[in-house]
């Protein structure tokens, strides 16, 4: 590829990890995060989204997989109409487990939680799992859960879990999945991770492939917060900071490698 083709894919990456890599959600005061007023996350979604696909796009040309997956840690777009408000707490969302049982999200209320929206298409979801299921070992002690609702065919996530040993629970959203994301005032961009404290209140979303750095950072926020040696506005602040930080770092790094 020639170099300015390649530097431009770069370039949409880094955006795209800067727009889509993370959106705070809307608080009761209405603060500005990333430049961002609250009411404006609806539009700051649109705008992220179509960042995320030219990137996409752009990092596919430059080095795309055998079967045509996307390579790059942008989220994987699917038609959908644009999500609500982004709300203050995890909202009502009952949805079918493996074994077709009806399970509500608010289950796993009263702990950490890590509510992770993927399918089984998704490169960017596939790659984050074995990350996912490490932290949800690595954080037991601390109560974290961990929950998977894939936009998928159950028999599709049936088969994918059991043959990569997957342990945190999944819940199906085949007919209902885009609902679902939109209850998260999120339009279907996947894979995207919902932080929660214990209380249900919507610390933090990351959109795209979650990293370790990222994660740690989002979970020792939490573990302050519920510590209560910050605030939620901190806590906020904090992670978009750090999460905008580490996108340009991880852009930057790439750009070296090539």
């Amino acid at each position: 590829m020639p170099l300015a083709a390649r530097a431009l894919a770069l370039g949409l990456v880094a955006l795209a990890g800067i727009l889509a890599g993370f959106l705070s959600y809307r608080s009761a005061h209405a603060p500005t995060y990333s430049g961002v007023a609250a009411d404006g996350v609806a539009a700051a979604n649109a705008t992220a989204n179509a960042a995320t696909t030219t990137a996409a796009a752009a990092a596919a040309a430059a080095a795309p997989e055998p079967d045509g997956a996307t390579t790059s840690d942008a989220a994987a777009p699917v038609d959908a109409p644009a999500g609500r408000p982004i709300p203050d707490m995890v909202p009502e969302l009952t949805l079918p487990d493996l074994s077709g049982r009806q399970t509500s999200l608010r289950q796993f209320l009263g702990h950490p939680l890590i509510i992770n929206f993927w399918a089984t298409w998704c490169a960017p979801c596939r790659r984050e799992m074995p990350l996912l299921q490490q932290l949800r070992h690595a954080y037991r002690g601390e109560g974290l859960e961990v929950v998977g609702i894939a936009v998928d065919f159950r028999a599709a996530v049936a088969d994918y879990v059991a043959r990569q040993a997957v342990e945190y629970p999944q819940l199906i959203g085949d007919d209902s999945g885009l609902a679902a994301t939109e209850k998260f005032g999120m339009q279907a961009v996947l894979p995207f991770s919902v932080f929660a404290d214990a209380h249900g209140r919507i610390v933090a979303i990351k959109v795209g492939e979650l990293h370790r750095d990222e994660a740690s950072y989002i979970l020792g926020a939490m573990r302050e917060l519920a510590a209560g040696r910050i605030s939620l506005g901190d806590a906020h602040a904090g992670i978009t900071q750090r999460l905008r930080e580490l996108a340009v770092e991880r852009a930057k790094a790439k750009a070296g490698d090539s």
